[in-house]
């Protein structure tokens, strides 16, 4: 094919592989291809895309050629969408001077692209765009062809060992062309200073045949990460991206407003300023996205953590460190930080309270740890003991202070929120106590807030740059700004980066997060209660399954109580191991904020988890009002999670319950007129007999009394004055019509029947043995009723 058929079919090929922006086009469905379902399709796509492979040679031999290839603006993520079409350019050096705007009868903005970009900006979009593919099996998003591409991708052209392998080249003597310079159709405002890329710092005045093959590395590991960063984490409200400019470039913008609208009588940028604040993105990330985010976060701690050791004398530095090595130093805070914090606060605000915002949890776990990914070992007799960390990851912590303390409350706000009897929910708690509670992190994440709290000093007018560093994302070599010695003033400029000169910071380890720590234990304890409740009450149901229950009913079944829980299904071992992580996660919290065992004492007395005399949970947190027991905010919060609950049970006449599913309705009318009659005829005679102190007055009292004489029952809450219904003793023959008696008493005469035992015997027999089994009970419970519960 000549270069010219090339150029035309491959915008048609790339939309053919990663899917049409719009979504409708799937193309190969990258993300639900998978080596175990689709092995052949999985290894030719692989090899079709590998960095070497034949598509990357195409992208390489057209980009020697210099063609552009559109992409439209309407694409771009939300907050860069709406700032392009008001004409203000974005901070990213990756948009400047590729703005398109179209000719007479054009629908719209686009970017000209080279093909290295288009390629990416495709791959990358494809992640976002294709939601809604139809998966016929499960998938696991760490498996796919995506995923797989993803990662290397990023150990191609982010190499953590040696550097990044040159493209191929039609021209043997020759290199790929970076791209050429392009001056925008109409003037634009930025949200910052224009940046200096790398690559024109190092080939501005040589020729593109002849380019530092350095340059053309960088700018392919510069471009590459832009684009991830930008369509993968550059999504949140345009309110929260026009916060995140500094006040001297919102001043910028602001004139430049003010100029179109005295130029246009105010209509236009009126309009267009309306259109903007009307903007509001809907992104909701999926898991999948997340992943993949963890993935990139992974590997460029990985990335900047093989930067070689700096040279004892600053200015062999400055003339020996290769670009390479420069782009490993200020990867993290140039181009993802800002990004990826604000990107962590819009999931920790919107992702459900459910199990899935695991992945976002070790998403930010894996951002907190950069010394899991450096190169250097353990010592092998240090395994067994929790890995201290290192000072000289201090700078790093004060640079991202609000990573560690803000996203901290964040989660906390969460997990006050969520039920912890959950072994998944518990198991996140117990991850994030466990890596604050790694030996001196806590103390250095305090050293940080001191920093930021010390007295600010009088910084001079033409210092005041320094608290807008670093930039939203542009070129990392762009004018850099003068070094702050002061580690006071770093933590400041990252702070007031993040969330503006006005903002409140609120300390990790002040009072009000400590409270917060406080009620998190508090539910720890009311979970760890809940969760043995639930296990003795399966213990106490796995009990009743004796040869005996067949012969009578449990008190649910009579008095239509449900004494279970949500959780009953999640078995023994669920609820050990719940236990096991809130208990861990309980110490790791005490180490953290050094809680005391005084406090701890104090706090388990004031969350209510002592056990009343029955062994069972307390009743939710109520008031007592004219109408009854009214829940507090506390007591409905406790029965949404399961921690408490009131005990429904029936309270009026046992023998006038509703007809229940398993039992027979005939049997239930006859057998209750049945035993009317008979209560009704011997009335006097039954409490003459239960009123007797000896044995036959116990015995007739443990068949014949009412229930409600022996045990109290728990009412409803809207029920505060209430008169006990007090019945004499009587004879309740309801039993007889459940099926589950019935088919027993059919068992029994039917294995009767095989030793040649009639059903007079067999009846006799029955009886007899009930006979014995009731003297026995009488003599050492007079409480338990089995019939009338």
């Amino acid at each position: 094919f000549s270069f010219k058929e090339l150029h035309g079919i491959f915008p048609w090929l790339v939309e053919s592989i990663f899917g049409s922006l719009d979504g409708i086009i799937v193309g190969w469905n990258l993300r639900c291809l998978q080596g175990r379902t689709n092995p052949t399709e999985y290894s030719v796509a692989l090899d079709f895309l590998d960095p070497s492979g034949p598509m990357m040679k195409l992208v390489y031999k057209l980009q020697a050629e210099e063609y552009r290839y559109d992409f439209p603006v309407s694409y771009l993520p939300g907050p860069v969408k709406a700032s392009i079409q008001e004409q203000v350019l974005p901070e990213c050096s990756l948009y400047h001077n590729k703005v398109q705007f179209p000719s007479s009868g054009g629908l719209g903005l686009n970017l000209a692209l080279n093909p290295f970009e288009y390629y990416m900006f495709y791959f990358a979009i494809s992640l976002i765009t294709q939601k809604n593919s139809p998966v016929t099996h499960h998938i696991s998003p760490s498996n796919s062809a995506y995923f797989i591409l993803v990662d290397t991708y990023l150990k191609c052209f982010l190499p953590t060992e040696g550097s990044v392998l040159p493209p191929p080249s039609s021209n043997p003597g020759g290199a790929i062309p970076s791209p050429a310079p392009r001056s925008p159709a109409v003037p634009f405002t930025s949200y910052g200073m224009h940046h200096t890329s790398l690559l024109k710092r190092h080939i501005a005045h040589q020729p593109s045949v002849n380019a530092d093959p350095a340059s053309q590395e960088i700018w392919r590991s510069e471009t590459l990460l832009q684009i991830f960063v930008e369509m993968w984490l550059h999504h949140y409200s345009l309110e929260m991206y026009q916060k995140m400019q500094s006040p001297h470039v919102k001043l910028e913008v602001l004139h430049y407003r003010l100029s179109i609208s005295s130029k246009h009588h105010g209509s236009p940028a009126q309009s267009s300023y309306q259109a903007l604040h009307a903007y509001q993105e809907s992104f909701k990330p999926t898991e999948e996205h997340v992943l993949v985010v963890r993935l990139l976060v992974k590997h460029l701690h990985a990335f900047s953590n093989s930067l070689k050791p700096e040279p004892l004398s600053p200015s062999a530095h400055s003339h020996t460190a290769s670009p390479l090595e420069e782009f490993k130093r200020v990867v993290i805070p140039r181009f993802v930080q800002q990004k990826l914090y604000i990107f962590l606060q819009h999931c920790f605000g919107h992702w459900p309270l459910d199990a899935s915002f695991r992945a976002v949890l070790e998403m930010w776990l894996s951002y907190l740890q950069p010394w899991r990914y450096a190169p250097e070992k353990p010592p092998q007799t240090a395994e067994l003991l929790p890995r201290s960390v290192s000072e000289k990851w201090a700078a790093f912590i004060q640079e991202n202070l609000l990573m560690y303390t803000k996203l901290f409350v964040g989660f906390l706000n969460r997990a006050l929120r969520t039920d912890l009897v959950s072994p998944k929910n518990a198991l996140m708690v117990f991850r994030v106590a466990k890596v604050f509670a790694q030996p001196n992190l806590a103390e250095m994440i305090l050293k940080g807030e001191q920093l930021f709290l010390e007295p600010e000093l009088v910084i001079p007018h033409r210092q005041h740059r320094l608290f807008m560093t670093p930039t939203l994302g542009g070129s990392f070599l762009s004018s850099w700004p003068p070094a702050i010695t002061d580690a006071s003033f770093k933590v400041k400029s990252h702070v007031y980066s993040l969330e503006g000169q006005d903002f409140q910071y609120k300390q990790m380890f002040g009072t009000e997060v400590r409270n917060l720590v406080l009620k998190l234990a508090q539910l720890i304890c009311q979970a760890q209660q809940t969760a043995k409740s639930i296990s003795d009450h399966s213990a106490e149901t796995m009990a009743s399954h004796s040869f005996f229950s067949w012969f009578k009913f449990t008190p649910s079944e009579m008095n239509g109580s449900y004494t279970g829980n949500d959780l009953d299904e999640i078995g023994q071992d669920s609820i050990k191991k719940t236990d096991e992580y809130l208990e861990k996660a309980l110490e790791y919290l005490c180490q953290i904020f050094k809680l005391n065992e005084a406090q701890l004492t104090q706090m388990m007395m004031k969350c209510g988890t002592a056990q009343d005399e029955n062994g069972k949970k307390q009743l939710p947190d109520c008031t007592e009002s004219e109408d009854g027991l009214v829940l507090t905010p506390l007591g409905r919060y406790q029965m949404i999670n399961g921690l408490r609950r009131f005990e429904v049970q029936y309270q009026g006449d046992t023998e006038l319950q509703p007809i229940r599913s398993y039992e027979n309705a005939t049997l239930v009318r006859l057998l209750y007129r049945l035993s009317s009659a008979l209560n009704e005829r011997f009335a006097d005679q039954m409490d003459v007999l239960c009123s007797r102190e000896d044995f036959v007055g116990r015995f007739c009292r443990y068949h014949l009394t009412n229930p409600h004489l022996v045990q109290k029952i728990r009412y409803s809450p809207v029920l505060k004055d209430r008169t006990n219904q007090n019945w004499g003793p009587r004879i309740s023959l309801r039993f007889l019509a459940s099926y589950r008696t019935l088919t027993s008493l059919l068992m029994m005469y039917f294995i009767a029947s095989w030793f040649s035992v009639g059903p007079v015997g067999c009846t006799f027999i029955i009886l007899f043995g009930y006979f014995l089994y009731a003297v026995i009970m009488t003599f050492f419970s007079e409480g338990w009723k089995p019939h009338e519960h």
